[in-house]
């Protein structure tokens, strides 16, 4: 069983930067949350990883005040796991990808924001400690009590919002991501659910 959760966990986290990394390098418009990380790194430094937890860490306290609860801690080491790994793609893996026309880059976000909500899809399978940002997902759908792709839908326009005031790069990318990402996790969520039960009870079997 824990390895299951562990093989879910960490290539569910691994799609998901992948599918980050390709939306960033699409250039016509970053996911708002990534838009603010990327507006940060260039404006101040460290890398889009390094961002992805500092901005991660703050949103964890903010979900502690939704939830009424004491910040997760642990969903730390989860943002570490998601900022190395974007940086292993935008900074090695990817590095040298070079997109030409504007279809490509359309294609290339659109690819991305389908693989970044399956990773998503997939991570959260193994009820390990969440990233921040799904976790905000979740605090809004607890606190007001709205279905999960609503919650992530004002998640991201939160962040588009932020992304905006920090000088993110912010296009119809952006607006596709914001109102896209929420609907597809929720399609995709209940098939991996399913596979993670199936498994589960092959394992007992």
């Amino acid at each position: 069983m824990i390895v299951r959760r562990i093989t879910f966990f960490c290539i569910g986290l691994f799609i998901l930067a992948f599918g980050i990394s390709l939306m960033i390098i699409a250039d016509v418009g970053a996911g708002a949350w990534d838009a603010l990380n990327v507006g940060l790194s260039e404006s101040m430094g460290l890398t889009v990883g390094n961002w992805v937890i500092v901005v991660g860490s703050i949103v964890m306290f903010v979900n502690a005040i939704l939830l009424k609860e004491r910040p997760a801690f642990l969903s730390i080491g989860t943002i570490i796991v998601i900022g190395f790994f974007i940086d292993f793609w935008l900074l090695v893996a990817l590095k040298n990808v070079n997109l030409e026309g504007l279809f490509m880059q359309i294609l290339v976000l659109l690819g991305g924001l389908v693989i970044a909500s399956f990773g998503v899809s997939v991570y959260l399978q193994a009820k390990f400690p969440l990233s921040p940002l799904d976790n905000l997902m979740l605090a809004i759908s607890k606190r007001f009590k709205l279905k999960v792709g609503i919650s992530k839908t004002i998640g991201e326009a939160t962040g588009l919002v932020l992304a905006l005031l920090f000088g993110g790069p912010i296009g119809i990318g952006t607006v596709i991501v914001t109102f896209g990402i929420g609907p597809i996790i929720q399609f995709f969520f209940p098939y991996c659910e399913k596979l993670m039960k199936t498994g589960v009870k092959a394992s007992r079997g």
